[in-house]
């Protein structure tokens, strides 16, 4: 067993000072010495021994094996080194540190650091313990450490996690808080870079002509800064703006070995970028900008969840982006709203009865699908509003050639309702409209008159992100134009019109599907019905014809053909069977279509349920099977109907004395479960698979492997149970577990 390196410490402290040299021969040793210094040799601690010089400089004296293996150098390499021949400055800098507090607090101390040995960054816990000489001078120190790297990794593994999550929360809780774009994008790079421990960190946004600007940047680069700066890339092709536009990233580690063409690594130095990290930004479903991490003197190995932090902070920097976007646009309409006060007070009470109309005119679209009532509303109240002579709203056809007036308001002006127009006719019109641009430009009315009639008019066009609809017009008697304020104000009209149009096509598309599902359902039911119609005639014909032949035939003449009496009972079982058949179809099709109302009739389970179970007692003596009835005394009356109810059980009963095997058990019970009666059928000896539990009740559908009686059925008998519990208001589902098979049903009270 290894003693503890601190114990070791105090120990070899303990041996006279010319015997602490450690890789010097020491003659005449005493065993204890030599047992520590087989200790030191062999021990799994690192220990290391430092002269204090009399000018109070250091150095090495010795380093164990095992501090040799840990850091890669040798002891006899070390000896006489100081701190700066072995260490980076920094690192120099703060064990000499270490090395002068010992000296000054003249004791043992502790601490945690990290150095870099063969460019390799590890971990210590450092015991540090000052020797003296006769003179009580401390002239060397010997110390014990313990490679903790594994620990400090997984610490910072953990640190990091929660730093990226604070990071994530923090540009969160900035959107959510409706902080400035600005603030929010500077500092992201700002906390970005410190996380990363990288150079320098920008945010790029595209300009429309496709070159970009630096609006956000947090550097440690001593090269001038580049926040604010017009950049466009020589080799940036729009292939590269394709490959980023598919949502891909660019991993660059080191410029000079990443295959990059000389003009992209040109272009990179020239702004002293070595290593690059590269995540598009998106607004919604357009490319934004990139969000840029980079190292501008050495390489750099980016780490995956380094990649991953990028994009999530892309994909908020996106939504900060679409947020501020819209708050600009909503402080502008407000500025515009307020300019319009100031410059025409009589203004004032127009906006209001407009933010009314346009609210009102929402409401009424969410809450309703008759787009024609709601659309002519619109043509009425603009033009009231906005002092109209005309508000017209058209819609394109399918294939946007021909446009109709649909929906029109006029005070004196001529009806064009139902007017239809061709595209190309006035394509210098329909063109910027069918961009989703508004356009507005003054008409001369045409017509004798002593003074020319100049009229304005500005068509607003209706679009959702599906694509274009038509356009709303407007034609005021006067050659003022229309401001920006009511532009805007027309296009909330117009965005609001779109839903209704959509939604109104929505519904259209709804009916027809289900009018389309319900004639289709219809003629599956009248089919069905006929069907059944038509093979009752023939059914009934030979049932006929067989009780005929089985009159006009005497006794002996049936004797003497022996296969007669088989054959007359097969066409009486089939010929029942098949009435049976026909009876449950037509009785399961009348419930899918028009069901009568149930007559409802109080009865009490406890003396109504008892005969109906009892029937079933000589079938089930044949079979030795267990049957079993129990009924809760405190069952009040149940209002139902009576003949379907006796149905439903005669049925469930068939079923359990199909699929119950000889010596299990059927039980039927009734109890109260809150404020519902509960009737359960349950029969041991089979357990369903949750395929056969999921498909129990669809019409036709046979438990053949679990009929040990081999006994006949329509197929239709739970499909029709099922149906007439829910036309008598209850509910009815199945369970199988632990070898038996449950159906409950449940009546509310």
């Amino acid at each position: 067993m290894n003693p503890n390196p601190a114990e070791l410490t105090i120990e070899l402290t303990q041996l006279s000072p010319p015997q602490i040299l450690f890789g010097t021969e020491v003659d005449n040793k005493s065993s204890s010495e030599q047992f520590l210094l087989s200790m030191y040799d062999s021990v799994q601690a690192s220990i290391f021994v430092v002269d204090v010089l009399e000018n109070g400089d250091f150095q090495y004296v010795a380093l164990n094996p095992t501090h040799e293996r840990w850091i890669g150098i040798r002891s006899d390499d070390l000896r006489g080194k100081k701190p700066e021949d072995i260490l980076s400055p920094i690192d120099a800098a703060t064990v000499r540190q270490h090395y002068a507090d010992c000296v000054l607090f003249g004791k043992t101390i502790s601490y945690e650091q990290c150095l870099q040995f063969q460019e390799v960054l590890t971990w210590w816990s450092t015991t540090l313990t000052p020797l003296r000489d006769t003179n009580s001078r401390i002239y060397r120190l010997i110390g014990t450490s313990s490679n903790i790297t594994p620990v400090k990794q997984a610490e910072q593994t953990v640190g990091l996690q929660a730093e990226r999550e604070q990071l994530l929360e923090a540009i969160a809780g900035r959107i959510h808080q409706f902080v400035e774009l600005e603030t929010i994008l500077h500092q992201t790079t700002i906390e970005l870079r410190q996380f990363l421990k990288s150079d320098r960190v920008l945010i790029y946004r595209f300009e429309p002509d496709g070159s970009g600007v630096i609006i956000a940047e947090s550097t440690l680069a001593a090269s001038e800064p580049l926040l604010g700066k017009n950049i466009t890339d020589p080799c940036f092709s729009g292939k590269h703006r394709e490959h980023y536009g598919r949502g891909c990233i660019q991993v660059v580690e080191d410029i000079y070995a990443a295959g990059l063409h000389p003009c992209h690594i040109n272009f990179l130095a020239s702004l002293q970028i070595r290593a690059n990290l590269v995540v598009p930004i998106f607004k919604e479903q357009d490319m934004w900008g990139l969000l840029i991490a980079q190292h501008c003197h050495q390489a750099r190995q980016w780490q995956q969840t380094e990649t991953d932090l990028l994009k999530q902070l892309a994909t908020q920097i996106g939504i900060a982006a679409g947020q501020a976007e819209l708050r600009q646009q909503t402080e502008y309409l407000k500025a515009k709203i307020e300019l319009q006060k100031q410059k025409h007070i009589n203004q004032l009470q127009q906006m209001r009865h407009f933010e009314a109309l346009v609210r009102r005119i929402r409401e009424q679209i969410r809450d309703s699908v008759n787009e024609s009532q709601e659309l002519q509303t619109v043509t009425q109240e603009l033009a009231r509003l906005l002092n109209l002579d005309r508000c017209q709203i058209e819609l394109y056809s399918t294939c946007q050639t021909l446009v109709t007036i649909t929906y029109e308001y006029t005070t004196n002006l001529p009806q064009s309702q139902g007017l239809t127009r061709q595209i190309a006719d006035r394509l210098e019109v329909y063109q910027p409209l069918l961009q989703k641009q508004p356009l507005q430009f003054l008409e001369i009315v045409p017509g004798w008159r002593p003074n020319l009639l100049v009229m304005s008019q500005m068509a607003c066009p209706i679009f959702d992100p599906q694509g274009i609809l038509g356009n709303i017009w407007l034609t005021r008697p006067t050659q003022d134009a229309f401001d920006e304020f009511e532009i805007e104000l027309v296009q909330q009209v117009a965005n609001e019109c779109a839903i209704a149009i959509r939604q109104a096509q929505l519904y259209e598309q709804t009916q027809a599907q289900v009018k389309e599902l319900e004639k289709r359902d219809q003629l599956k039911n009248e089919f069905l019905r006929t069907l059944s119609q038509e093979l009752r005639t023939p059914i009934t014909s030979i049932s006929l014809a067989a009780q005929t032949l089985e009159s006009v035939l005497t006794p002996e003449q049936i004797l003497d053909i022996e296969i007669l009496p088989q054959l007359l009972q097969i066409l009486h079982n089939e010929c029942g069977r098949e009435n049976k058949l026909i009876n449950d179809l037509l009785t399961l099709t009348s419930l899918e279509a028009e069901p009568a109302p149930p007559t409802l009739i109080a009865i009490d389970l406890q003396t109504w349920l008892h005969p109906i179970v009892e029937s079933f007692r000589d079938l089930t003596l044949f079979q030795r099977q267990q049957l079993n009835l129990s009924v809760d005394q405190a069952l009040p009356p149940l209002e139902t109907d009576i003949t379907d109810l006796e149905r439903i059980i005669t049925e469930l009963l068939n079923h359990a004395c199909k699929y119950t095997p000889a010596g299990k058990s059927i039980i039927v019970c009734a109890d109260l479960t809150g404020d519902a009666v509960e009737l359960n059928i349950t029969n041991s000896g089979i357990e369903l698979t949750s395929n056969e539990l999921s498909r129990i009740f669809e019409p036709f559908y046979h438990l053949s492997k679990h009929d040990p009686w081999k006994h006949s059925g329509t197929g239709l008998e739970l499909a029709l149970v099922q149906k007439m519990v829910r036309h008598l208001g209850g509910s009815i589902c199945v369970n199988s577990a632990a070898g038996q098979t449950t159906f409950s049903i449940k009546f509310p009270l």
